[in-house]
């Protein structure tokens, strides 16, 4: 049974479950998409903190592998906002700079189907809004430092990709990539306008990345620590 549970500003709430018989702190996924701790019955939580905190790329990984996530009070959504949860008696929600403002009647679950679908559009639109003012310009800066060139910047939110570029020299940016840290986030801009120069993943192409960015491999095995899913 749950005694309590904690907030994390990347993973939401994070429900505890003391036993008497754990021997050790253990988190894993629960069925509603929140991240749950069996824990020692007079493990201190703050025991559980430190543990998500060391284990942060662990658990995106298990977050990613369920296909659910569950958002709540408190989490950070790209570089400004946050979620908010208020009771209401009706479900609705406003995105007002920097907070996301969720307001939930009673008898609704945080994690239930309803509550997730609109905090899930306000968080796109949240998103959205970021994307479209940091993205186009750090992407032109890029371009101009590197000698590279490109037709336009469109957005999307696909669940498996962080960018591409097709051969007319459109490059599609995911919103998500306001998650990212800004190392990362130019990782994968740079990555896309090495595309308008060879569209494949040769040995010229990582070549191009590298001239750009020296630390492209640490970059790009950080990035595999992350899931563009909204």
């Amino acid at each position: 049974m749950y005694s309590k549970s904690i907030q994390d500003e990347e993973f939401g709430i994070v429900k505890l479950r003391r036993l008497a018989n754990a021997s050790s702190i253990k988190i894993s996924m629960s069925q509603q998409g929140n991240l749950q701790a069996t824990l020692p019955k007079l493990t201190p939580s703050r025991y559980v903190k430190k543990i998500i905190d060391s284990s942060r790329p662990e658990l995106r990984k298990i977050i990613e592998k369920s296909g659910v996530r569950t958002y709540g009070s408190g989490m950070r959504i790209g570089k400004s906002h946050y979620i908010i949860i208020k009771p209401a008696s009706t479900l609705r929600s406003i995105k007002k700079s920097p907070s996301i403002i969720i307001y939930k009647p009673k008898n609704l679950e945080i994690d239930s189907q309803e509550v997730q679908q609109e905090i899930r559009k306000k968080i796109i639109s949240a998103l959205q809004s970021e994307a479209k003012k940091y993205l186009p310009e750090r992407l032109k800066i890029l371009a101009m430092q590197n000698d590279f060139s490109y037709k336009r910047v469109r957005f999307s939110h696909a669940k498996t990709r962080w960018g591409s570029c097709s051969s007319s020299g459109t490059i599609s940016l995911n919103i998500a990539l306001m998650n990212l840290p800004f190392e990362l986030i130019d990782y994968v801009l740079i990555h896309e306008l090495c595309h308008t120069k060879e569209m494949n993943h040769s040995r010229h192409f990582w070549k191009l990345v590298s001239m750009s960015d020296p630390d492209f491999m640490r970059h790009r095995r950080e990035i595999k620590k992350y899931s563009p899913t909204i």
